[in-house]
């Protein structure tokens, strides 16, 4: 476990004004909590106040929206970042998962609310909404086409949608359970979704047809991801199956985010387990950083790295606290990762410090999806939010 710097979820608001106060802590593993704050000494005639730190603190950097901070004696610094815009009407409730398109335009979201919305991402207005699901919509996502759009339900239905009019021409039924996540297979001629019900199952999205169970793990499986493994990993024997081959699932690996704190890999043609990795909790999410590393977060809040070809040791694991990952994607050199307590940061190879994106006051962050230098997030306070990353 690194140090934390935690910092006042309205700090923004609060250091804008003249000797207004926040405070500001530091988790430092195996020592007392360092606790201190900032005060704003004045607004510039450009925007930007004038912030001190107490002794514990420095202050490193302040622009419009972000401030970056150092706590010497946890050897750690933060850069935090408010959003640059947020979309509050796009559904009455907590939403639950979002995604962007590939030409940055749409977003789709889902929400306790039981609605499915495909929103423009530049002011949250409503385009649509997509109805077809029983009871609440679980996941949602993007074709790589941008006009398709993928979605899993607790009626344990998969669908397609179209984004031009909102019509369902598709309907995948075959799983016994709800639908926790999904992954397209690359330009989306097949899917994958994982359930309940303990399996993950491939199906082909011309035939609407499920072509195989590819994995029936016995225990809820809550995220999955699909990827192309370096050629030093066995993936198995390919299946002979003439199907296999039309579709092109040769050479994919699948990962699994099971419930009972296993991350396991299957070869998506061979159907075979190629590894299994345990964990300390029940694993919430995964995802691909590179073709030999993997990442994936546990409820207890432990993130894996993985390296494909050395599973006997974790590359690193990071602990910032113990709520649940809910949500971990790649992003350059690094990854972002949501959790269940509101925190929402960006860890890269090429920085010093890691960057927290502000906003939610201890509400979850369920989801992270990017677009260029933009970062959005849902979170159960109904609020999406837009961040915008110069360095990236």
């Amino acid at each position: 476990m690194e140090a934390r710097i935690q910092l006042q979820s309205d700090w923004y608001t609060a250091l804008r004004e003249n000797e207004g106060e926040v405070w500001v802590s530091c988790k430092i593993p195996g020592k007392p909590t360092v606790y201190g704050s900032l005060k704003c000494q004045g607004v510039g005639y450009d925007g930007i106040p004038a912030v001190t730190a107490s002794e514990e603190f420095e202050v490193l950097q302040v622009s419009k929206k972000s401030i970056h901070l150092t706590c010497p004696s946890g050897r750690t610094s933060s850069k935090f970042i408010i959003p640059y815009t947020s979309f509050p009407k796009i559904h009455d409730k907590s939403v639950t998962c979002l995604d962007i398109s590939s030409g940055g335009g749409l977003g789709v979201s889902t929400s306790t609310d039981g609605s499915m919305k495909i929103w423009n991402c530049k002011n949250g207005d409503r385009r649509r909404e997509l109805t077809g699901h029983i009871y609440d919509v679980n996941c949602c996502r993007f074709f790589p086409s941008g006009m398709v759009a993928l979605s899993g339900g607790m009626d344990a239905q998969v669908k397609l949608w179209s984004c031009e009019d909102g019509t369902c021409p598709v309907t995948f039924k075959g799983h016994r359970a709800g639908i926790l996540d999904t992954s397209i297979v690359d330009r989306g001629r097949n899917v994958v979704s994982c359930s309940r019900d303990g399996t993950a199952r491939l199906w082909d999205c011309g035939k609407s047809t499920c072509l195989a169970v590819v994995a029936d793990c016995g225990t809820p499986v809550n995220g999955c991801c699909v990827g192309t493994a370096d050629n030093s990993i066995n993936l198995g024997t390919p299946q002979e199956n003439p199907s296999d081959r039309e579709v092109g699932t040769e050479d994919k690996l699948l990962l699994l985010a099971r419930e009972d704190r296993k991350l396991q890999g299957v070869g998506l043609q061979s159907r075979t387990a190629v590894f299994e990795f345990e964990g300390s909790d029940a694993f919430n999410c995964c995802t691909f950083l590179s073709s030999v590393y993997v990442a994936a977060g546990a409820q207890d809040g432990n993130i894996y790295q993985l390296d494909l070809r050395c599973l006997s040791t974790p590359v690193q694991i990071f602990h910032r606290s113990g709520a649940p990952v809910h949500s971990i994607i790649p992003i350059r050199e690094g990854f972002i990762a949501s959790q269940g307590d509101g925190s929402c940061f960006i860890v890269q190879q090429d920085l010093d410090h890691t960057i927290e994106l502000t906003g939610p006051d201890a509400d979850p962050v369920y989801k992270v999806a990017v677009w260029e230098k933009s970062v959005f997030t849902c979170c159960r306070d109904g609020l999406v939010r837009k961040y915008q990353l110069s360095s990236l």
